[in-house]
């Protein structure tokens, strides 16, 4: 049997607090927070390293840009243009979340242990990590896709959505919980304890 350790340093009521400051804001300085699409665009850079067609100087595109996709021409050209000038806002701000991921994780394994989580509240589960991680991995692709088919991400339509009532955003909040929650316990029911 595997033990996860999960942290718990703040309570629920102090962590929704905090990330409600954060989404406002975001939302007052800069734009509701979204991070998918940066996904798209990073696909985008990809693909216009290789192909010299893909992204083109448009003066008569509402962003300067146009591109032979579709999807990418879309907003008048404004995914084309941030695929050509990636260094924004949003996607500065996924990498500072992998960085800042990566870096919390060095600084809070060198604290003391009193930072975790009980054993109370330790999450038993049969199976190695690598699957966890693995089951964990292939959720998150399909919550992304799922969240870019209703033409949004999943803290798009979650986080910021719901923070500006819009029922897009408590559609999706309602479809995930709707098929996370069953899910999750048919697939723990043998392992949890």
């Amino acid at each position: 049997m595997k033990e996860f350790i999960f942290q718990k340093q703040w309570g629920w009521k102090t962590s929704g607090l905090a990330l409600a400051f954060i989404f406002v804001l975001a939302v007052v300085l800069v734009k509701p927070i979204g991070v998918s699409t940066q996904f798209v665009i990073l696909d985008g850079i990809i693909w216009n390293a290789v192909s010299d067609k893909l992204i083109e100087k448009d003066d008569s595109a509402k962003k300067g840009y146009s591109s032979s996709n579709a999807y990418l021409n879309k907003s008048g050209g404004k995914y084309a243009h941030n695929i050509e000038n990636p260094l924004n806002y949003s996607f500065i701000f996924v990498f500072a979340m992998i960085v800042g991921g990566f870096l919390s994780s060095k600084i809070l394994s060198k604290k003391d242990n009193h930072l975790f989580a009980s054993k109370e509240t330790t999450i038993h589960y049969k199976g190695s990590a690598t699957s966890s991680y693995v089951k964990v991995f292939i959720g998150g692709v399909l919550v992304l896709i799922g969240a870019r088919l209703a033409g949004g991400c999943s803290s798009g339509h979650m986080m910021s959505g719901m923070m500006q009532t819009s029922i897009s955003g408590y559609l999706f909040v309602l479809g995930v919980f709707i098929v996370a929650i069953p899910l999750t316990l048919f697939i723990h029911k043998k392992g949890a304890k």
